[in-house]
């Protein structure tokens, strides 16, 4: 059995744990992230996110890739419409090119994440199967393949099902009562053109309580869609989601009545319906200081969708990176400075998250949203 030793050992390539490999590696620190898919293109990257000005891009500017983070707007897709079952307009706002929020795909992201780090530091096809202490703060990670990594350092990266996040924290995510279920359709401006001109450029939201639909317009006349359900575990493993047509079947008739251009979206749907069950942590999920070992992300601090996963994810890994850098030959000093400011941070977003779901599917939607939206509004718009 091979065992190899690594002074930084991030688990996971998503976002978060690419972003602390490259801060690393342009204060000159080596670190190695051990993935569990064969290959960046294993598996597709998620829809489009947007990038915040006071987490997103500050960690992507400690990471030297602001310009290559410009090239890669989806300009325009910050436009944001909200309409009723009718399909009638309740609220149209064009897209701000000077907002704080631009819009790119997770797969763009993560691209000129991977293209900025040296090869070999990322070894894919590393899946763990376990972790455990050894003292003294160093950690054996054994992978599927029976090899194994002791680290003097070691960052649970690895999402929502971390499997570092045991040696911290009992916290296992629990369901929330909302599923999203992503559909997909292509060429929308030429083959499904109602629906893509109801959708506009950027973001579009038809709410009610305990449902709604989604989309989001992509690169390429891509439609992306997420039907938000408030519905128990026992109804979403009632639905057979490997019968594509019964699935699409069963999911649209939650949609019975809606504008046929709206629910395009699902009965449509050019790929086979995907479920999300949302799980989140406890509410400012913390731990005590454990030598040599810490967490970013979502196997940190995952809460519902509100638009600052991916964000928080990055900037983590940013923060961890620069505490790192500012601590040499002090591991502990520098996993305590990053805690001691995470845990506040991540905490704070916890009920904002909360919130937006509940506008977003609660008892006073749609209209909860929009006056959201408005108050949200800087002074003058």
């Amino acid at each position: 059995m091979h065992t190899e030793t690594t002074p930084v050992t991030i688990i996971g390539a998503g976002l978060g744990g690419l972003v602390l490999a490259r801060v690393l590696h342009v204060h000159g620190i080596p670190a190695t992230v051990y993935e569990s898919d064969a290959s960046p293109e294993a598996r597709t990257q998620g829809g489009q996110l947007d990038i915040h000005e006071g987490d997103g891009q500050r960690a992507l500017a400690d990471a030297g890739l602001t310009e290559e983070f410009r090239a890669i707007i989806h300009e325009g897709a910050e436009a944001l419409r909200m309409l009723d079952p009718d399909g009638a307009v309740l609220l149209d706002d064009p897209a701000d090119d000077t907002a704080g929020r631009p819009e790119v795909l997770r797969g763009d992201l993560r691209r000129i994440l991977l293209d900025s780090l040296p090869d070999g530091v990322v070894r894919w096809g590393r899946k763990v199967s376990g972790v455990r202490s050894l003292g003294e703060g160093r950690h054996e990670v054994s992978f599927t393949d029976g090899s194994t990594v002791t680290s003097t350092l070691l960052v649970g990266a690895d999402g929502a099902w971390s499997k570092v996040r045991p040696l911290v924290s009992d916290a296992v995510p629990a369901y929330i009562g909302t599923t999203f279920i992503e559909t997909y359709l292509y060429d929308a401006d030429e083959r499904h053109s109602a629906t893509a001109e109801a959708v506009g450029r950027g973001a579009m939201y038809a709410l009610t309580p305990g449902k709604g639909i989604v989309a989001h317009r992509e690169a390429g006349g891509v439609l992306h869609t997420y039907v938000q359900l408030n519905r128990s575990a026992e109804w979403i493993g009632s639905v057979d989601f490997t019968d594509t047509a019964a699935a699409t079947a069963r999911i649209a008739a939650e949609f019975d009545g809606w504008a046929p251009h709206l629910t395009a979206l699902v009965t449509d749907g050019e790929t086979a319906p995907v479920a999300r069950m949302i799980h989140t942590l406890p509410d400012a999920h913390h731990w005590d200081r454990v030598p040599g070992v810490t967490l970013i992300g979502d196997a940190a601090h995952l809460m519902p969708p509100s638009g600052d996963g991916a964000n928080l994810a990055m900037f983590d890994g940013s923060e961890l990176g620069k505490a790192i850098a500012a601590h040499p030959g002090d591991t502990e000093a520098a996993l305590a400075a990053y805690e001691a400011e995470m845990f506040p941070r991540s905490a704070s977003f916890y009920a904002d998250a909360h919130e937006i779901l509940d506008l977003c599917l609660g008892k006073r939607a749609p209209y909860g949203l929009i006056d959201f939206l408005g108050s949200a509004a800087p002074a003058g718009e």
